[in-house]
């Protein structure tokens, strides 16, 4: 049985803002392994917005114990479906569908 993954979503600033997020609202994620700045980074996109963020891949941003980019990157393919699960002024928690995830 898979474990259930839950990650932050991070950079929204940079994009549309998280004011618009509301809890069960589904999310891709799509690996970008030519990312410049980060070999394990996983975009996270929104129709019709485009790119939202990023899954967080620092100790400085990730929310609790929710997973990295870096430790969930092996456990799911190269385009996922997720939730959004709970919306704070800290961030957004999101969980990553079990369709999505490598056993």
């Amino acid at each position: 049985m898979s474990k259930k993954i839950y990650f932050t979503l991070t950079g929204t600033n940079y994009y549309h803002g998280m004011d618009f997020l509301k809890e069960g609202m589904k999310v891709k994620l799509i690996k970008e392994p030519d990312n410049p700045y980060d070999a394990e980074a996983i975009r996270v996109e929104m129709e019709p917005l485009q790119k939202i963020g990023y899954v967080a891949n620092s100790t400085k941003t990730v929310i609790g114990e929710s997973w990295s980019a870096g430790r969930m990157y092996d456990r799911i393919g190269k385009k996922a479906d997720a939730v959004v699960k709970l919306v704070t002024e800290s961030g957004v928690l999101c969980k990553v569908c079990k369709k999505s995830v490598r056993n």
